[in-house]
């Protein structure tokens, strides 16, 4: 693993730091339906040490929720080492609590007896119990509210009674799975802000926090040290240790320049930006799921950047910011554009390549047949589906045909993502016809150049 790293200021302590969690060759998988193995994770090598927060950073379907239940025990590992404090985690581990994108309260229940549940659980006596959950609800901001029930409170305010029913039990570990992502902007950065100010400040007795984030500057904003996990299946890819101060200015030159590294090396790719392609046997190739609407969107946005700023590279956190994009937004979009030879993206920037300037200037037909051009080049299955066409006297299949193939390469969910996305690419660009009545291909109105 490479890892991308700051120099450690000249006062770092020497002293080892206690490890709360370890991870050694941790690897995860699942039987599909039909039998199959699907690797999800492999070998993860990780630790989170007391005083820290770690933020597990990468892209949907990355695993960053299945290793994170994993280590609270909710998850049975499928090979190699998982520990807590030192010791093998076989089931649910003691002295944690879990905070979820979702805010899951009970919604019959009031604030209060929503932050009482886990202290009701550990069998806390009724009085003591009353006592500390309205500590907690004082300490997140939400005293006042305790008779309210859950639909009477903004976003915000329901899950600010989320950390409090976590933070109630005096937590060892709080392991946090997107806990700001389904909350508006202000409300999500008003929340990281308040959980930082805990922290830092040490009003919650928690020895160490993991994050489970695709937010990159999130990342940057709050973490000690932040492992960035690939996707299919999750590995790490990197990791990278962050030595600004708190409270962090998003705006300062340091911090723009270390999310502008993430980017750089969430988007590397190992052995050069074609490996990835030379690699996949033939049509197991995995397609980005985009529209080819957003696919243009994208090329004019560049064209655009292009030209109002005279700069041909122009950098992905600010691409990002211009589209309002997250990272599971912006990033098949770019796969894309580079599987298909419009763009190239190097060091954190992206660059707009020749065919990409030549379809953003052409008509509607011309882009169609420059599509057409580039899919038949580069998409293998794109390229086995027409020439199965051409080859048959009715010129026609059924997508089962490909499915089968596909399956060889890639899980039955999987599978049929990747033929949806390669039947509205090549309908987009007319190299074949689709009825999805009947899931039959067919040669009824391709464009004849293709």
């Amino acid at each position: 693993m490479a890892a991308i790293q700051q120099p450690a200021p000249a006062n770092a302590a020497a002293a080892p730091r206690v490890e709360i969690f370890r991870t050694e060759h941790l690897r995860k998988s699942f039987r599909t339906p039909d039998g199959a193995e699907l690797l999800v994770l492999d070998d993860v090598n990780m630790h989170l040490l007391e005083g820290e927060i770690l933020v597990l950073l990468g892209r949907s379907g990355s695993g960053k929720s299945t290793l994170l239940r994993m280590l609270a025990g909710l998850v049975p590992k499928s090979g190699g080492v998982a520990l807590h404090r030192g010791q093998p985690i076989n089931g649910p581990v003691p002295g944690l609590a879990m905070v979820f994108q979702s805010f899951a309260l009970l919604p019959w229940l009031t604030v209060l007896q929503n932050v009482e549940l886990g202290l009701e659980a550990l069998k806390v006596p009724p009085a003591e119990r009353r006592a500390r959950a309205i500590a907690a609800i004082d300490l997140i901001g939400l005293d006042g509210f305790e008779s309210a029930y859950p639909r009477e409170l903004s976003g915000g305010m329901r899950q600010r009674v989320g950390f409090a029913r976590a933070l109630v039990i005096n937590p060892d570990v709080l392991l946090m799975d997107e806990p700001f992502s389904a909350l508006d902007v202000l409300t999500a950065e008003t929340m990281r802000t308040d959980l930082l100010d805990l922290w830092t400040e040490r009003k919650i007795p928690t020895r160490g926090i993991l994050l489970v984030s695709h937010n990159i500057e999130e990342a940057v904003l709050m973490a000690d040290r932040i492992i960035i996990l690939g996707s299919n299946p999750g590995r790490i890819i990197n990791e990278m240790r962050i030595h600004l101060p708190h409270p962090r200015n998003r705006e300062s030159q340091e911090f723009r320049d270390l999310v502008e590294v993430i980017y750089g090396a969430m988007t590397a790719r190992p052995g050069g930006r074609d490996a990835a392609r030379r690699q996949v046997p033939g049509i197991g190739l995995r397609l980005p799921s985009l529209s080819v609407n957003a696919l243009a969107g994208l090329l004019e946005e560049l064209d655009a950047l292009e030209k109002n700023t005279a700069n041909t590279r122009i950098s992905l956190p600010e691409l990002a910011e211009d589209m309002r994009f997250s990272v599971d937004d912006l990033f098949p979009l770019i796969e894309g554009a580079e599987l298909l030879g419009f763009a190239q993206v190097e060091d954190g920037d992206i660059m707009l390549l020749p065919a990409g300037r030549t379809f953003v200037d052409g008509s509607l037909q011309e882009r169609k047949q420059i599509f057409a051009r580039h899919l038949l080049d580069r998409v293998p299955l794109v390229a086995r589906i027409r020439s199965v066409l051409d080859e048959r006297f009715n010129h026609r299949a059924p997508d089962s045909r490909f499915l089968t193939e596909l399956e060889d390469h890639l899980s039955e969910d999987e599978a049929r993502r990747v033929l949806d996305t390669a039947i509205d690419w090549g309908r987009y660009a007319e190299i074949y016809a689709y009825d999805d009545n009947a899931e039959v291909f067919s040669l009824d109105n391709p464009q004849a150049e293709a």
